[in-house]
């Protein structure tokens, strides 16, 4: 009876974002006040009826109801309860039913947080996260439902959820990362209804900018803590693999990278606004892209859901209509999108509009490189492979100068600025990040490499021109303490998320150039030196768990004869799947991770063991935290918090009917 209850709860959220939609841009042409603020209602009636769809799932896993196809199939009563619960979206289904209830979460936070906004521009926006809704309700009930019963027959017990997904990185990276795709969304909703009032001015940029910093946290952060699942469950290099579904990640968070940095802009100087609006359409398109890439079977990874085509179909046709239609609409009023500041070539702005271009030519990169092989095959050409060589090469390219101008950027000023007062700063950061690359290098690697150099160069120069311009800032009207006690939040999130991506790079630059791999044979008693540490394997214990039996290898790392860790490394095999599954032991460190995987055991007795030298790997991770929180302390900035979002917002609001 519960499931029926979720479907039918499913069902009336679905009518009640028909409704959402239709309903209030109804009032608008009607002038029906009523009708327009309904759209909060509505919006608000809609959550609560997913969210009672989704509890249900829920609970009908944690009760090991095995008469739902979808718990038959993704579940287990051996598995823990956590690993239950994560099993809700561990799948095609719930994934769905998981995505719809995000959309309706971040649409209800519009409606209850947005009572300065003008209600017909509110109106406007949750008809159009009403009309996203009902695409994704449609495609969870026509397609893709998590409450069809098995009845009159029902296995005894479940099939299990795949041994990959049984993790703690894994109970987490989806929510997150999904809250950044659906979160796209609402930039998309004020983008298009900026474009439908025919008004695009700072204060739309205002209303749009936290929201979308918001949806570009939790992407960072979900990519992130995927990153590192698998970099420990998987084995890869923990920064990027060049997966397509990965890719598929990657290409939205970069639009919507371009997409603060040019909000910033719009509201700011009244520039940028096509830019802007072409971004909102780009991170939101390019987030159900990925959503169509990773169901419709077109694609093999690791972390695709295997579909049948029909669904990719579905949210090929829903992508083609949110694209197409956008688009369209922003043909059409296109002529009404102006821009009114002016800027000269050496000015922020040029920086930023610099920084763009740079990232929407590594957006093409990504794009061209995942969707080219797809297409080639599909249209008869035969199969062709763009690897991780081509990636790497390209984004070599293109980061060099996008390091550069994030580094310059800060110290340049709005409008215009003279070129001789940069020379100064820009020498002396120069040198000073020359300096310290050259001596990080020398102290923390045997080897010297041109690119290892350049990297960690361009790591340091974002780092000392940031620290620079805080500075500058500090002192030009108070003492340096009681300067930095006078920056506002969004200008600490500028240099904190700018240092963020500084130590990201130099995390990669060491990782990829200095680690070092060694698969070995050893016999319990046995050792072996690798990287000035001795490895000594001492045992061999069971660690069997609920689900699963499990062997451990006991290792006792030591450098310089003094002790360092006691490793455990295991090999597990699920006792319901069968399937073998790789624990690897990491000793972690801020200036480098020791990694040991168990391999299979050899008819002598002996076991393959693979050890891993990864130094600066925790970098790479401590960079998009550092960004996240960047993001978080943006959106606290009190502009954001404020009654100054009226229709007369400031001075530069612009009308443009």
């Amino acid at each position: 009876m519960l499931a029926e209850i979720g479907q039918l709860s499913l069902a009336i959220a679905c009518m009640l974002s028909l409704l959402q939609t239709v309903y209030p841009l109804y009032g608008i042409y009607a002038r029906n006040q009523s009708a327009i603020e309904s759209a909060k209602i509505l919006t608000n009636l809609q959550f609560v009826f997913v969210t009672v769809s989704l509890l249900i799932l829920s609970y009908l896993f944690i009760a090991n109801d095995f008469t739902v196809v979808y718990v038959a199939t993704n579940s287990n009563s051996a598995l823990p309860w956590y690993y239950r619960l994560s099993a809700v979206w561990g799948a095609h289904e719930g994934s769905l039913l998981l995505w719809a209830f995000l959309l309706s979460l971040w649409s209800s936070a519009v409606a209850v947080m947005s009572k300065r906004l003008p209600v017909e521009s509110i109106a406007r926006v949750l008809a159009i996260l009403g009309l996203l809704s009902l695409g994704f309700y449609l495609f969870v009930l026509l397609t893709s439902n998590p409450f069809l019963r098995t009845l009159p027959y029902f296995p005894v017990d479940g099939r299990d959820l795949n041994p990959l997904l049984q993790d703690v990185g894994l109970i987490l990276h989806p929510p997150m990362l999904y809250m950044g795709y659906v979160g796209f969304s609402v930039a998309f909703a004020f983008a298009i209804a900026a474009l439908m009032e025919g008004r695009l001015d700072s204060a739309w940029a205002k209303w749009s900018r936290p929201w979308t910093m918001a949806a570009w946290v939790f992407l960072t952060l979900g990519i992130a803590l995927g990153s590192w699942w698998a970099y420990y469950e998987l084995g890869w290099g923990g920064w990027w693999f060049w997966d397509p579904v990965e890719n598929a990640s990657f290409m939205p968070w970069i639009a919507g990278t371009a997409l603060i940095h040019s909000l910033a802009v719009s509201e700011k100087r009244g520039v940028f606004k096509s830019w802007t609006v072409l971004l909102a359409i780009s991170a939101f398109s390019l987030s159900l892209l990925g959503t169509f890439l990773v169901r419709s079977g077109i694609l093999v990874s690791v972390h695709a859901f295997a579909s049948d085509p029909s669904r990719g179909l579905f949210i090929l046709a829903f992508l083609v209509l949110v694209i197409g239609g956008s688009l369209l609409l922003y043909a059409v009023q296109a002529s009404k999108v102006k821009s009114r500041g002016r800027y000269d070539l050496l000015s922020r702005e040029s920086m930023l509009l610099i920084n763009n271009i740079l990232l929407i030519a590594a957006l093409i990169v990504v794009l061209l490189g995942t969707l080219l092989p797809l297409v080639h095959k599909e249209i008869g050409l035969g199969s062709i492979s763009i690897g991780e060589p081509f990636f790497n090469k390209m984004f070599s390219i293109l980061i060099v100068p996008f390091a550069l101008f994030i580094g310059v950027g800060p110290l340049v000023r709005w409008k215009r600025q003279k070129i001789n007062e940069l020379l100064k700063p820009l020498s002396l950061s120069l040198v000073i990040s020359t300096a310290i690359a050259v001596l990080f290098i020398f102290l923390y690697s045997s080897k010297f490499t041109w690119m290892a150099l350049l990297g960690v160069f361009l790591g340091f120069w974002i780092l000392v021109t940031t620290c620079y311009e805080l500075y500058l800032r500090a002192t030009f009207r108070f003492t340096l303490l009681k300067g930095l006690s006078k920056l506002g939040y969004s200008h600490w999130a500028m240099s904190i998320g700018h240092a963020g991506f500084a130590v990201m790079i130099i995390g990669v630059t060491m990782t990829q150039n200095f680690s070092i791999e060694r698969d070995v044979k050893l016999a319990v008693g046995e050792s072996i030196a690798f990287e000035h540490y001795d490895f000594h394997f001492d045992a061999l214990e069971n660690a069997d768990g609920p689900n699963f039996t499990a062997t451990a290898g006991v290792f006792t790392v030591l450098k310089d004869d003094k002790f360092v860790a006691t490793m455990k490394a295991e090999k597990r095999i699920y006792t319901v799947q069968r399937m073998p599954m790789t624990e690897p032991a990491i000793d972690a460190g801020v200036t480098r991770d020791l990694y040991i995987a168990m391999g299979e055991v050899l008819p002598d007795g002996a076991w393959a063991v693979r050890i891993y030298y990864k130094p600066f790997i925790r970098w790479i991770w401590f960079g998009p935290l550092m960004m996240g929180f960047a993001g978080m302390l943006m959106m606290m900035d009190r502009r954001y918090r404020v009654k100054n979002t009226t229709e007369n917002d400031s001075a530069e609001v612009q009308g443009v009917k």
